[in-house]
């Protein structure tokens, strides 16, 4: 019958009904186990119930932690992922007997095959494993050690029958005492497996023990081994008749579990309820605290494995509380750190703002949430540039906008600060103007004009789709191109250099009135240099110059932007990309090659849909376009030149040498360009009057 604690203080009488509940709940559980299910058998054991099962029985029946298995008409019990059969089954002591199945089957040495130890066991009623090791039975641990030389200084080891089990060393089986420890094993000794012995309740190993000087024999520990040893499971007795979390006992004289109510912090509690166990643990819990506070102004050091929660917490709380205490000075001064780091880059802002203002720069500054307003939040986004995603904004004199967002910083501040002042300066209809700007904290961005007919790539490619402009107009905007870099290279304060002209990077506008855009790559440098040292090549393949790649053809210079301008030339008049110089078949040569070998013939050129008129100007673009293209830099001619060459009559331009190609760039796994510094071999004569 299950004994229910008084709970006379517990003040709600719905805690009580709960506890009532919950206590017949338990009992009509537990008699239904008890009473259901009919006993099995196998072999020997004839009667199998609750709390254990055989494989195979109904559902119900027993408790799945205790299943057992009938092999060759033998009782089998899984335990610690071991088999140890069973040879008896005590219900009145809640005890059952097993013996290690090697010590059954391996007649001729009986040794066992698991390892198993005090270690694997808990003693504590309040467990939740199904077995633990009986109190009373007086169990004796045996290991068996295998040593590279003999020990005869200690009566323990006693050496086990020649040729069995395991060979190369000596094995000893050694009776574990309760005075034998792990640091007892000899050098040169190495455990093999242990396990208990001596089931009977009048130990022969035992009594012989201490009677003889633990001189014991080897047929005394395998007699041992052969009566296995005792297992209980009182712990599922004490939870089904006194409820779980309550402690108990076994009286070995009346065989019946007794209830000792409940135990917190290694103190019994008389009630049992939920708020006095509550109460008590808290108590408990806080006299552990201070416990372990006293230990620590005390230097009383201790075994980890003897510390309860709260005493670790007071043992430790002393250093806690000074780490806790440093690591709010730092995180303070961290934070003022933070504070006047960003009020100094706010400072620099403001500096950039007044350098702009000073100069009488155009753009105007605007704050982020301005144009975080006249994006909509950033809601239609237009593409990607060189360095920064690009949206569609409105400002409110309801004139359109494209927002540049930078998302890489720029290599310094003076750059950033002359690059924002001179791009402001620009005045050309062929370059995109600037209209304002954002600085605030690690927010920037751009405000340039919207340009409602997108990037030129949309029209000189063949699409499927598409409206291709015609001839007339391309030239045009070749020609419009052609003067926006120009102006950018000699006619602005400082020589601006773009690295990246391609058609993506020219705008159109409602007229198709071509501006050079994205200034992502852009450098600035004096107008009078003639050259210019790069750290890091720069550009788009397939539009970037060799001498990017090959220094010893000339230095880097506008005439990379020149070369650049080429390539985009070629592709605007021949209305394709510009295939592999490498190709293997026809019908992907190289098309600049192609060009060159028919106006060297005085072969005419003829396009589709092309007039007599528009093939003079395609075969004028594509001159000056080879012209552009030459791979040594001082073979090819100004920007100012080029405006001139397309300006003028086809008939003055004449046929250059044949363009030579370099090797294919290869795009390594780290994303950097790597392209074969061989030398160059020149094959043609330098043959144009400029520099």
């Amino acid at each position: 019958m299950s004994v229910l604690p008084s709970c006379s203080r517990c003040p709600q009488s719905v805690v009580v009904s709960v506890a009532l509940i919950f206590a017949l709940f338990q009992q009509t559980c537990s008699a239904k186990h008890h009473t259901s299910c009919p006993s099995s058998s196998c072999g020997e054991i004839g009667d199998i119930r609750y709390p254990f099962r055989l494989k195979g029985d109904p559902g119900g029946c027993g408790l799945p932690s205790y299943e057992l298995d009938c092999v060759n008409n033998r009782t089998l019990l899984t335990l610690f992922s071991g088999k140890y059969y069973v040879k008896e089954i005590n219900y009145d002591s809640y005890q059952i007997r097993v013996i290690d199945s090697g010590v059954v089957e391996d007649n001729s040495c009986s040794f066992p095959r698991y390892f198993l130890s005090h270690r694997n066991f808990s003693h504590d009623y309040l467990s939740n494993d199904p077995l633990t090791l009986s109190d009373d039975c007086f169990s004796t641990g045996v290991a068996f050690v295998k040593c590279s030389n003999r020990v005869s200084d200690d009566p323990r080891y006693v050496k086990v029958k020649a040729g069995c089990c395991d060979s190369g060393g000596v094995i000893y089986a050694v009776y574990l005492g309760t005075t034998f420890r792990v640091m007892d094993v000899k050098a040169g000794c190495r455990l093999k497996v242990a396990t208990f012995a001596n089931g009977s309740h009048s130990s022969d190993v035992s009594y012989r023990h201490r009677t003889h000087d633990g001189k014991v024999s080897y047929a005394d520990i395998l007699k041992s081994l052969e009566k296995g040893f005792w297992l209980t499971w009182s712990p599922l007795v004490c939870r089904d008749q006194c409820g779980k979390g309550i402690n108990c006992n076994f009286n070995q004289t009346t065989q019946q579990i007794q209830c000792l109510g409940c135990e917190m912090f290694n103190h019994g509690v008389s009630n049992c309820g939920i708020l006095s166990r509550i109460n008590q643990y808290i108590r408990g819990y806080v006299a552990f605290v201070t416990r372990g506070f006293a230990n620590r102004i005390k230097n009383i050091r201790r075994s980890f494995w003897d510390y309860r929660d709260g005493e670790i917490l007071g043992q430790d709380i002393l250093p806690i509380f000074i780490v806790v205490r440093y690591l709010f000075v730092l995180s303070l001064l961290l934070v003022v750190f933070i504070y006047k780091w960003r009020r100094r880059h706010f400072s620099i802002y403001e500096n950039i703002e007044n350098f702009l203002l000073d100069n009488n720069i155009n753009p105007i500054r605007y704050e982020y949430k301005e144009v975080k307003k006249m994006t909509k939040g950033f809601k239609v986004k237009l593409g990607e540039g060189g360095f920064g995603s690009v949206y569609k904004g409105k400002l409110q004199s309801g004139l359109d906008v494209a927002v540049k967002m930078l998302s890489k910083s720029k290599d310094s501040r003076q750059d950033f600060v002359n690059e924002v002042s001179t791009i402001g300066r620009i005045h050309h209809v062929n370059v995109v103007r600037l209209i304002g700007y954002c600085v605030e904290g690690k927010k920037c961005c751009l405000i340039y004009e919207y340009m409602l007919n997108g990037s030129l790539d949309k029209y000189i490619y063949f699409k499927e789709g598409s409206v291709p402009l015609r001839h007339e107009k391309i030239y045009e905007i070749s020609i419009g191109i052609a003067h926006g870099i120009a102006y950018l290279h000699r006619d602005c304060d400082v020589q601006i250099l773009h690295f990246d002209i391609k058609p993506h990077n020219i705008l159109l506008d409602d007229n198709f009135i071509p501006k050079v855009s994205d200034f992502g790559l852009a450098r600035l440098y004096p107008a009078k240099d003639g050259s210019i040292i790069l750290t890091a090549i720069r550009g788009t393949l397939g539009y970037m110059a060799p001498e990017l790649f090959y220094k010893n053809i000339g230095g880097v210079s506008h005439k990379a932007d020149v070369y650049s301008f080429g390539m985009l030339l070629m592709e605007m008049t021949s209305r394709r990309k510009n295939s592999n110089p490498h190709a293997e078949h026809s019908s992907q040569h190289y098309f600049p090659f192609w060009i060159h070998d028919q106006l060297k013939e005085d072969k005419d050129i003829d396009m589709e849909g092309a007039s007599e008129m528009d093939n003079i100007l395609m075969k004028k673009m594509f001159i000056v376009a080879l012209w552009c293209i030459q791979f040594k830099p001082s073979d090819r001619p100004s920007m100012n030149k080029v405006v001139e060459m397309l300006e003028g009559k086809v008939e003055s331009l004449n046929i250059p040498p044949k363009p030579s190609f370099y090797p294919h760039e290869m795009l390594e796994n780290d994303g950097t360009i790597n392209s074969p510094r061989t030398s160059w071999i020149d094959s043609n004569s330098s043959m144009c009057p400029w520099t």
